[in-house]
This record gives structure tokens, sequence and C-alpha cells, in this order.
């Protein structure tokens, strides 16, 4: 039989096809080549070490240091000697946190984000509000941090520059999509140098701050006792610790990026998870320090609000000035503050589309979020999370105070969800000979407690500054992910309607088979996997025109999408499935009475796989015709075309360019 090899190796840029055209070009220039879905290193070459893991995913909890432990200062006051125990709170919840995330991570080795974990342990509906909510999450990280960017790089700008700032923001994000389409890795590599001279300025800046006032921390300490002493008077005690529970809630930002991690399991160097777990301790550990370690700055040098500056901004102009750093040490620290933070909305490029593929796959979501470009890299979710983050920015005009708000208050639905059912799983009964499952209740029901607890405090306290919004939002993207649900589940059982009767057809043996011959015509019918698409296509394409061809030839393009770019033997199966199926063709037309055969291949655009496909029968077939089957709808809707791709139509126009005809067949599902 006649097949076609695997892999098919990349086009070089010099070999795009002149009718590329001029925008396709620049494409290629901007994204990069394919890569070779034959290359055996392909997998290695594409995944993070522990190292580039924390810079792509473990930014986003780092420098969420540079605006949650501000929002928290903020919101005491004048109570500003709360920051002593809320300096010391930051750090156990972010370790606490971090803890309950290595745990999933071991839970859930082939990736523990909040859509799967809530989906494996409570259920599909608890799954997609957990998924949504992330989903948006991911948005507002882009969001968040190229606001809070933009803040920290205009700090030491003047002030009449500032009207040109959000015109910037949106400029980085459009930056960020452009890289984040060539790969993962690249986008990493090319943020690695920021992350390193953040970590060098900022840990220069609060051991320098801290030791610069060794000399006044007795004279403090008595202040802040005297502080607190008259905190409980004036407040109460239940006063005060209403206070410190808002003031932490609303630093909830502070923890943001932890669940990045453990989502991006799937991406990380062989042993995934001791590479997760590894990232995930350094970025606990670095986040630990530069959150607690600020908000302790910020009460030992006294800061107050400064018009057009982040707290950290003033902190870095004290801290130089009394160190005799000079002007350029605060210029670099804040250029690296602000690369950081576009660092940081990498994770919602990373993650965001990892989310809306793993949805997309369980027809949550259209199922285009699931393919793969030529480049490897979910494209579609790329430019949605790009999209949607320009949207919201704009819609904010970059204030980072709604931001935050709405941001919290979906990251933590995610991690309550998530913790939630860790919790319900380890207090499952255990089996015989199990340890170590009364503490991990402990664990999660503590780290529940918390989550749960910033969730209400910053859902109820700023309602009116965003958070309805936020609830408005994931509301919405829950009710469509039921309807896109709804609607797959229909079609695939109208698709399987027109299975469902088929004979069982008899396997004819290859020697025993009518030969191929490619002077007669020809039916060149392209199909999918053997269902019930496939199966209406090909017979309605042979008795169409009944004793018209002596051969049918079946053309398939398996897709490697998210499902199967899991590793070589991913696409093994992939390749076994369509030759199976294919199999299948050949015995269904030697039912029909024609000889048959078929040709394969495997990439990510079934369009440009199926189109060489047609060339080469074409040629071996001079009286070939072409068919392919394309689902129809009584009432066609306008989201018709996005839940279910054109191939059919798409391929036909390539085709009518090259002078040749593709018959598309009527497939109806009402």
């Amino acid at each position: 039989m006649d097949t076609a090899p695997l892999p098919i190796p990349p086009m070089s840029p010099s070999e795009i096809p002149a009718r590329a055209g001029l925008l396709s070009r620049v494409r290629r220039w901007i994204v990069g080549p394919p890569r070779d879905l034959g290359d055996r290193q392909i997998y290695h070459r594409l995944s993070l070490v522990a190292l580039l893991a924390w810079v792509g995913l473990g930014a986003d909890g780092l420098s969420s240091s540079a605006y949650g432990p501000e929002e928290a200062f903020r919101a005491l006051g004048e109570h500003r000697y709360l920051a002593v125990p809320l300096a010391a709170v930051m750090t156990g919840t972010v370790f606490l946190l971090s803890v309950c995330y290595i745990r999933i991570i071991e839970r859930f080795p082939s990736g523990g984000g909040g859509y799967v974990v809530a989906s494996a342990l409570l259920g599909e509906r608890a799954g997609v509000v957990s998924g949504a909510a992330l989903i948006i999450d991911y948005v507002l990280t882009i969001a968040v941090s190229i606001a809070a960017a933009g803040d920290a790089l205009f700090s030491f700008l003047p002030a009449s520059w500032l009207p040109v700032k959000l015109v910037v923001e949106v400029g980085l994000i459009l930056g960020l999509t452009a890289i984040n389409l060539r790969g993962a890795k690249e986008s990493v590599l090319t943020l690695l140098p920021i992350f390193v001279v953040f970590l060098v300025t900022h840990a220069l800046l609060i051991v320098g701050g801290v030791i610069s006032q060794i000399g006044t921390l007795g004279d403090r300490a008595v202040a802040v006792h005297q502080d607190f002493r008259s905190g409980c008077s004036s407040l109460g005690l239940g006063g005060m610790l209403l206070l410190f529970l808002h003031a932490y809630s609303l630093g909830g930002g502070t923890y943001t990026g932890i669940e990045a991690v453990s989502n991006g399991v799937p991406m990380m160097r062989e042993p995934k998870v001791e590479t997760a777990k590894s990232a995930m301790i350094l970025m606990a550990a670095s986040l630990a320090f530069t959150a607690s370690g600020l908000t302790a700055c910020y009460l030992l040098w006294d800061l107050t609000l400064v018009p057009g500056k982040t707290l950290n901004a003033v902190l870095f102009e004290r801290v130089a000035e009394q160190l005799s750093l000079g002007f350029w040490f605060v210029v670099v620290s804040l250029i690296s503050e602000g690369a950081l933070l576009v660092a940081a909305a990498q994770a919602g490029f990373l993650d965001g589309p990892r989310v809306l593929a793993s949805m997309a796959g369980d027809s949550w979501f259209p199922r285009r979020f699931a393919a793969l470009s030529d480049r490897l890299t979910t494209r579609n979710g790329i430019v949605l999370m790009g999209g949607a983050a320009l949207v919201a920015l704009v819609w904010t005009a970059g204030s980072i105070g709604h931001l935050v708000v709405m941001y919290s208050i979906n990251v933590f639905v995610t991690f309550s969800l998530s913790i939630l059912g860790m919790a319900r799983d380890a207090a499952r009964p255990a089996p015989e000979g199990a340890t170590g499952r009364r503490g991990s209740v402990a664990l999660f029901g503590f780290g529940f407690a918390s989550c749960a607890a910033i969730l209400a405090v910053t859902t109820v306290e700023k309602f009116g500054e965003g958070g309805w919004i936020t609830l408005l939002v994931t509301g919405s993207l829950v009710a469509t992910c039921f309807a896109v649900r709804r609607h797959y589940r229909f079609v695939g059982e109208r698709l399987a309607q027109l299975y469902h009767g088929t004979p069982e057809l008899a396997q004819v043996p290859p020697d025993r088979r009518r030969a191929v011959d490619p002077s007669q015509p020809t039916a060149v019918i392209l199909v999918g996997g053997y269902g019930g698409l496939g199966i209406h296509t090909a017979r309605a394409a042979l008795n169409a025109f009944p004793g018209r061809f002596h051969n049918a030839v079946f053309l398939s393009a398996g897709v490697v999408d998210t499902g199967a770019f899991k590793g070589r033997e991913a696409l093994e199966a992939l390749r076994d499935r369509t030759l199976q199926g294919l199999e299948k063709f050949i015995d269904l037309a030697e039912a029909e009475g024609v000889a048959g055969a078929y040709r394969w291949a495997v990439g990510t655009d079934p369009v440009e796989e199926l189109e060489r496909l047609c060339t080469e029968v074409a040629e071996s077939f001079p009286g070939a015709t072409f068919f392919a089957g394309q689902l129809a709808f009584v009432r066609e809707r306008w989201y018709h075309p996005i839940l279910h791709n054109g191939t059919a139509f798409d391929l036909q126009r390539r085709l009518q360019q090259a002078g040749r005809t593709l018959v598309i067949l009527p497939v109806r599902t009402e």
C-alpha cells in the first residue's frame, strides 16, 4: 500500500512557498521556523530545568512582592506596628501553601493545576469552576504584572511621562505575546538575566536596609510595643485582629503565583516531579524572604506614600541615599523589578494556554485551543491570553489596585478548591499500613481555612471595587463552558448515530485485496479516525457515483495537539491509531467493491498535511476526484465556526488554486 513517511521534515525559512505571502513571511520571521516532530530530542530541548522553571513560573510568585506587601502595609493605616506579625504570617503562609502544592505535585505527577485537582477530587462541576477561575487568573497575571511593571518603571521617570505609561504597557503585552509564540524555553531564556539582577538588587536592598537600621532596632522595638498596647486600648483585641485580618487578606496578591509551578509540571525536565518540587522550593524561599523583608523595611524606615511612586521605589531611594549607592542603583533596581514583573507575566502565557488546552480536551472549551502550532506552542491560547489581558489592562487604565482585587479573588477560588480537594482525599480511609494521613488532613485543613478566609474578606471588602466584576465574568465563563460541553455532546451523539447500525466489516487479508490501478478513476477520500463522520463520507462518495470509481484512496492526517504531544510514546500511539483506522477503511472499500489504498501523515496543521498528500496523490492518480465531509447544521449559528474547524473549506480553497476539485459532502447533525 502507498503510505507517506514519518516524520515529515519542517520547511526552512528559505523553503516557504512563494504563495505564503508577505504576512506569512513576517510571521515566520517573528515566530521562527517549524520544529521537527521526528526529532527524538524535541521534548528534552523544550523542557525546563528547575532554574528555568523558577524563572518562567516562579517569577510569578516572586514578582508579587512588588505589590502584595505594599497593599497589605497600606491597609494597616496608622497601625503600622502590626507589620511585624504581618511579615511573620506572610512567611508562614508562603511556606504553608508551597508545602500544600508540593503534595499536590506528588499526588498529580502529570500536572497538578487547579482544574485537574478539583476535577479529580471534587468532581467535574467543581473542576470547571476552578478551571474558569484559573484562566481568568492567568489573564490577570499578565495584566497585573505588566501594570505593576509600568508603575515600577515610571517611578523614577518625570511625572510628565505618565500619560504614555499605558501605551508602554500595551506594547509590553504585545511583545510578550510574540516571543511566547516562538516557544516557552526561548521566552524564559530571554528573561533569565533580568531575574538574576532582580535577586541581587533586592537582596542588597533588604539586607542593607536592615543592617543600616540595626542601631535603631531597640528603640523601634520599644515603639512597636508601645503602639501595640495603645492599639489594644483604642481598638480592642478583637478590633486589632479584624484589622490584621483585613490587611492580611488585602495582601493576598503576595501568594498569587504559587500555583503556577504545579500547573507547569508537564513542561519540566525529567524527573518532572523532582524538578517541579525544586522549583517550588526555590520560589517559596525567595518569595518569603523578599515579601517579609520588604514589609519589615517599610516599618524600619517609617515609609510614607509619595504620589507617583511605589513604596519599593521610595525605599530604594532612601536606602541608596543612606548607603551612598547612588541614583543609578535605584534606576537599575527599579528596572529589574519592572522587568521581573514582565517576566512574571510569562506564567500567564505558559500556564494559561495549558489550562485552556486541558479543558478543551474535555470539551469545556472550543477544541481549537488544544491545537499546537508548527512551533509546538498552543498558539490560539497564547493569542487569547494576550488579547484578554490587553482588554483588562485598558479597561482598568492600568490601575494596579483594581486589577489586584480581581486577581486575588480568582486565585483564592482555585487555591480553596484545590486544597479542599486534597483535604477530602487525605480524610478518606487510609490503605492498610499507610502513615501520615492525619498530618495531611491537618495541613490541608489549615491551608483551606487560610485561603477561604482571604477569599471571603477580599470579596466582601472589595465587592464594590471590582470584586463584583470578577464574580460576574467568572460566572459567565463557567456558564459558557457548560454550554460548549452540551453542544459537543449533542454533536457527538448525532455522529455516533451515523455509525450505529453499521455492520461489522470483514477483514480482508492483504494478499486477497483488489489491486489498485492508478490509470482508473479514483475517489480520494479525506478521513479522520474510523467513526461516523468518516464512514458517512466514504460511503456517500462511492454511492453518489455507482460504478464510476475503480479505486478509493483514503487520506488521513494525524493531528498532534496537546494531548498527543506528551512524549515520543504518545506520538507513536497517534501513528498507530491513524494506521488502524485506515486499515478499517480499506476493508470498507473492499465491501463497497473497489480497490483501497491509503496515505497518511502526522503534523500540527491538518490542512497543510492534507494539501501535501492531495498533491502527491494527484500526481500518482491522474483521474482522482477528491471528497471531504463537513458538519452541516440546519440553522447555522455564529458560534459554529468557533466550535468546529473548517478544514474541508480551507482545503477546498487551496486545491482550487492548484486547479483541482474537492467535493464537500455535508454531514447533517440536526
